[in-house]
């Protein structure tokens, strides 16, 4: 009978300290958003060549590149804004024999760049300039910032305002009183890209062609566990 005394009253000594290790709790998630104009903007651009010889396809094609990352370098684009991003030949078949069987005709060459362009005001101009000189794959711009560091720790401080806006409000509507923050886990998120693709075609000839700028956002997410003060 003592022990089972004994042993009882341990049980009952632990129960609050289980209580104390597993406390109530409000959990919530906060966003934060802020929207400013990007002042960069990344586009791709290539050239695409085709002969019956790969050496003359893939030559053709070098000249032709060579003469868009000129144009580029004389418009004020610097040589570490200017990336090679994929180069290909492959051989071109004719399908179209009476016995089905395919043929070689010739090769397909294509080389292509990506481009920084860190003054916005020259990106019109930029594009129209480089099909031109013979570019006509071309796809972009996708804006952003050079820096974003700043705007960045913004959504995140707007996170937690706002997760601390809905725990009050939570609390108040549950009649309990906030505690002590237990955790905080970011989740983030990037800014919004803005993508505009058009066929090289309809840049051609053009005096400059028309580029929206617009706004980017910057969002972060956090999720933040509050405990609930004891009563």
């Amino acid at each position: 009978m003592r022990i089972v005394t004994i042993a009882a009253t341990a049980f009952l000594l632990a129960m609050p300290l289980q209580a104390a290790d597993n406390p109530a709790t409000i959990s919530v998630t906060g966003e934060g958003q802020v929207e400013l104009a990007p002042d960069m903007a990344t586009i791709n651009l290539g050239v695409t060549t085709e002969d019956r010889a790969a050496a003359a396809a893939l030559s053709a094609n070098s000249e032709r590149l060579a003469q868009v990352i000129s144009a580029l370098k004389d418009a004020g684009i610097e040589g570490r804004d200017i990336q090679t991003a994929g180069l290909a030949l492959n051989p071109r078949y004719d399908y179209s024999g009476s016995n089905g069987a395919p043929f070689l005709t010739g090769y397909i060459a294509s080389n292509s760049v990506t481009v920084r362009v860190r003054d916005l005001s020259l990106l019109g101009r930029l594009m129209d300039t480089v099909v031109t000189q013979g570019a006509n794959t071309l796809n972009g711009p996708r804006f952003g910032l050079q820096d974003d560091a700043a705007p960045r720790d913004d959504a995140r401080r707007l996170a937690v305002e706002d997760a601390a806006r809905k725990a009050a409000i939570y609390a108040n509507a549950a009649g309990v009183t906030l505690g002590p923050i237990l955790s905080i886990t970011e989740a983030g998120a990037a800014p919004a890209p803005m993508p505009f693709v058009m066929a090289a075609e309809r840049y051609a000839k053009a005096a400059d062609v028309p580029v929206a700028e617009g706004e980017l956002t910057i969002s972060d997410s956090v999720a933040i566990l509050y405990a609930i003060a004891p009563e």
